[in-house]
């Protein structure tokens, strides 16, 4: 609901934009252009280079100012496969290009469902490396069940504790 993939079932949600580009309230149809997302489940082009995709996805959303397609292939460390069809590339390696997608365009709100899902220990030193370079100023959701996804958020919401919330109240 927060990146306006889905409506909500009740209520209303009203998005306050507050970044260089844009400040004040938005329409929720146009919100997708300060949300990024990445999640195991979401599909890369398979047909496309990796160069390619991240050359596609920079013309319908910017990098951050000092990245290049050139320069986001080497953060990540898939230099070799540069040229490669994705449909190729391993689990970890897709989800590399999420990751880097996802934080590395320039947006102000970046969701991410459970960003270690098919990562080595290099992969999850990347994102790591991903979210301390480039996350500041920025809000990042992260939603996960696992606490080394989420160890360095300073505010969390507990589904636990809102669950047992809403019995106590019924």
């Amino acid at each position: 609901m927060i990146g306006g993939a889905i409506s909500q079932s009740e209520g209303d949600i009203k998005y306050q934009v507050s970044y260089p580009s844009k400040n004040g309230l938005e329409e929720t149809e146009e919100i997708f252009k300060y949300v990024s997302i990445a999640a195991p489940y979401l599909e890369l082009v398979d047909e496309m280079t990796l160069i390619e995709f991240l050359d596609f996805h920079g013309k319908f959303k910017s990098f951050l100012n000092h990245f290049s397609t050139k320069n986001i292939v080497a953060y990540i460390g898939l230099e070799n496969a540069a040229n490669k069809q994705i449909r190729y590339f391993s689990s970890g390696m897709k989800q590399r290009v999420k990751l880097a997608q996802a934080i590395l365009t320039d947006v102000p709100c970046i969701l991410l469902d459970e960003p270690c899902t098919n990562l080595d220990s290099n992969g999850i030193s990347l994102y790591h490396q991903l979210i301390k370079d480039h996350c500041k100023n920025r809000m990042v959701i992260i939603s996960s069940n696992d606490q080394m996804e989420y160890e360095f958020c300073e505010e969390r919401i507990l589904m636990t504790d809102f669950a047992k919330s809403t019995l106590a109240r019924n």
